[in-house]
């Protein structure tokens, strides 16, 4: 029990852990779990309900992919079904739906919820006074590119290789760790997406943390909103040198504006989709989460809405019993999923006689 309730504390940065902690919604609800993935024999939750965005991301799927589409199709059907008929957790099994819960970085089912979002930021085409910090297509460097701190000294400089300027740093660092994002051009008034274009390959760390360990921003108060609120605090200097404690860099493919899409090639409805560790719940997987509700300042309002979500996007970061929910575009969707890092609890979904039965099974490599 101590080792257990220490990883939590560990897990959350919370000093002075004698009672397990709920600030971030965790509800210690079940126990004794050996796996991530673990067979259970009836889901009781008492949950408010909302399946509104289901329907519209499982046909995304359906539409764009061919191959998800053979393997969900019929789970998909059912679960609509369900929702239409019951919505109870306790009646899945009457449609043929199986399920399995993730145990949770405490094996007490309690599995970490983050949040992301797509940016969109300011730019344009030629630099001035203002605008005049470059965001970068990748070069053609290998396994040998620069840093951070090299690329903000000109290392890239003159090769031709600058898609716009920005007026701060801070914005294209954040669509950096957004992995994408869009551009406004006020130039010419354009809206442009900024897909992922690859790295740099050097390891990434963490801003949020260098914040912290300089004391100069509380564990507790850690979120997008407080950097960026200290970043305006600060001279440029400042800023550059703590973006330079990263340095990982990401490069950019301009697109024309669209949907975002996932990893899955699909695009993300906000509040119906997330990124996952695919070893445990591969592309498409449905899930049924217990999300934990948070207000405008960041701190958990005491409720959790069950919901269905799809599995449709990765991330470095997301590994094993930790999900990222897709909040969707602008400043706002930003601020909410900067704040969000709590818990609630998951299970993943399966239909019997079909390729997703016994989704208490590791999957195969996909």
């Amino acid at each position: 029990m101590f080792r257990k309730l220490s990883f939590v504390c560990v897990l959350l940065g919370l000093a002075g852990c004698a009672d397990q902690p709920t600030d971030r919604a965790q509800q210690y609800l079940d126990g004794g779990f050996s796996s991530n993935l673990n067979k259970v024999g009836e889901i009781n939750s008492d949950k408010p309900s909302d399946f509104s965005a289901f329907k519209k991301q499982s046909a995304e799927v359906l539409e764009r992919s061919e191959s998800m589409s053979l393997r969900y199709e019929e789970l998909y059907v059912q679960l609509q079904k369900w929702i239409d008929e019951s919505s109870n957790p306790a009646e899945l099994s009457n449609y043929g739906i199986q399920f399995a819960q993730m145990g949770g970085g405490d094996k007490k089912g309690n599995v970490m919820f983050t949040g992301y979002f797509s940016p969109v930021i300011e730019m344009r085409h030629t630099p001035n006074e203002t605008f005049k910090y470059p965001v970068y297509d990748k070069p053609d460097c290998g396994s040998d590119c620069p840093t951070r701190a090299e690329i903000n000294a000109g290392a890239l400089a003159g090769l031709g290789l600058e898609l716009g300027y920005a007026d701060n740093m801070i914005d294209p660092f954040i669509m950096e760790v957004q992995g994408s994002g869009f551009v406004h051009f006020g130039d010419d008034d354009k809206l442009e997406y900024f897909a992922y274009g690859g790295k740099n390959n050097h390891p990434y760390v963490s801003i949020g943390r260098i914040l912290i360990e300089r004391g100069e921003v509380e564990r507790k108060d850690m979120s997008l909103k407080a950097i960026k609120e200290w970043v305006a605090k600060n001279d440029e200097a400042t800023v550059r040198e703590l973006l330079e404690t990263n340095p990982s860099y990401v490069f950019f493919s301009p697109k024309e504006a669209h949907h975002v899409l996932g990893t899955a090639g699909i695009p993300l409805h906000a509040g119906a989709a997330v990124a996952a560790d695919r070893t445990l719940l591969p592309m498409g997987t449905p899930i049924l989460a217990e999300v934990p509700q948070l207000d405008k300042d960041g701190k958990w309002t005491g409720k959790h809405v069950l919901k269905v979500l799809l599995a449709l996007d990765t991330g470095g970061a997301v590994k094993e019993n930790h999900l990222d929910q897709y909040y969707g575009m602008g400043t706002e969707a930003g601020i909410a999923a900067g704040h969000f890092k709590h818990f609630g609890r998951v299970w993943k979904l399966g239909l019997q006689d079909t390729e997703t039965e016994n989704p208490w099974e590791m999957p195969k490599s996909e």
